[in-house]
């Protein structure tokens, strides 16, 4: 990776600083992190929320390690045109779609006896061995199986080839820094390199990469594999829901021709200014209500050993938005068809 990349921290306050379209209300980001600190109070979200997650591995071994890389090397571009025609599977009684869609997938290839977190096997993987995994319980397939076949591909090559077939090995190599974890993954895996230029300056937003350090912090709860001294340089995970949940409670606005945008349907193209303001904002805004959040921490002895970090404020929000989906309805996601999320 290039010196000249800024990190997905200083790219966002960048991006927030000259961005035209999308702006951040400080008022909202207050009132967002006085929410977020009594639901931190009462515990509704903490690193062990991770594996509440019924699909989320519950243990903290290489198996684990090895299930996460694989999660998140194909998380990316769930959602449907038709709201009510989605890719679907089916699990064990219930039925899931968005990215635990692509996690049952993968938990039903391995109840079935599929060896697909081995990279030996993924790297060498067919098209019609990735449909089957990858098979659909509705009328919707999975999107880009193509690039998802490149990618895994090539994630598994690489791990064969310089990592002793494990994600573990490329994981110790870090020495327990989340910097180096994702200077690694993006040196070594290309499929992870997200980055835009904006303003003259190239900068790495590098979504999955930081949610692929963050779900091994959080399987970990924070400990061995998953022990990281840096844990809090990461932020959040610029995706599409992201920013829907921030508008939603008044963080982030949106310009009018931006609205129109939106509310137009249009797909949008990775590296387009308004896709770049979007992610990057919120990458900021986020980072600002963390910040918040300390500053409120440090003055409230009833705080104790609560933990808030861009992480685990990004898990709060994406599940709150699946859990009050109809109430976000109104407010349309930039849509856009790329590997990077």
């Amino acid at each position: 990776m290039s010196k000249a990349v800024l990190l997905p921290r200083a790219g966002g306050k960048l991006i927030a600083q000259h961005s035209k379209d999308v702006s951040i209300n400080t008022e909202g980001v207050k009132k967002l992190a006085a929410m977020l600190l009594e639901k931190a109070k009462k515990r509704e979200f903490f690193i062990g929320s991770w594996r509440d997650h019924t699909l989320n591995p519950k243990t903290s071994d290489e198996k684990a390690i090895n299930w996460i890389f694989l999660c998140d090397t194909l998380n990316f571009s769930f959602w449907s045109k038709d709201e009510n025609n989605k890719f679907m599977v089916r699990y064990k009684g219930k039925e899931y779609t968005g990215y635990w869609s692509l996690c049952a997938a993968i938990n039903r290839a391995i109840d079935e006896g599929t060896p697909i977190t081995d990279p030996n096997y993924y790297s060498k993987m067919t098209m019609d061995q990735l449909k089957h995994v990858m098979r659909s319980d509705s009328a919707q397939q999975m999107p880009l199986l193509e690039e998802r076949l490149c990618v895994v591909h090539e994630a598994g090559k690489v791990l064969v080839e310089k990592y002793n077939e494990s994600f573990v090995t490329c994981l110790k190599q870090a020495n327990q820094s989340a910097q180096d974890l994702l200077k690694l993954v993006v040196r070594d895996f290309s499929s992870y390199r997200d980055e835009v230029d904006f303003e003259g300056q190239k900068v790495g937003i590098y979504k999955r990469v930081q949610i692929l350090i963050a779900d091994i912090w959080a399987c970990c709860l924070g400990e061995g594999l998953g022990n990281f001294d840096d844990i809090d340089t990461i932020t959040m995970f610029a995706d599409y829901r992201i920013p829907q949940a921030l508008v939603y409670f008044g963080v982030l606005e949106y310009s009018d021709a931006l609205w129109e945008m939106l509310k137009s349907d249009a797909t949008f193209r990775s590296g387009d200014r308004l896709e770049v303001e979007i992610r990057g904002c919120s990458i900021w805004a986020t980072e600002l209500v963390n910040q918040e959040i300390q500053d409120l921490m440090a003055a409230d002895e009833a705080c104790g050993d609560i933990t808030v970090n861009s992480i685990l404020i990004d898990h709060f929000l994406w599940d709150y938005r699946r859990e009050h989906a109809e109430e976000m309805n109104s407010i349309p996601i930039h849509k856009i068809r790329c590997i990077y999320y």
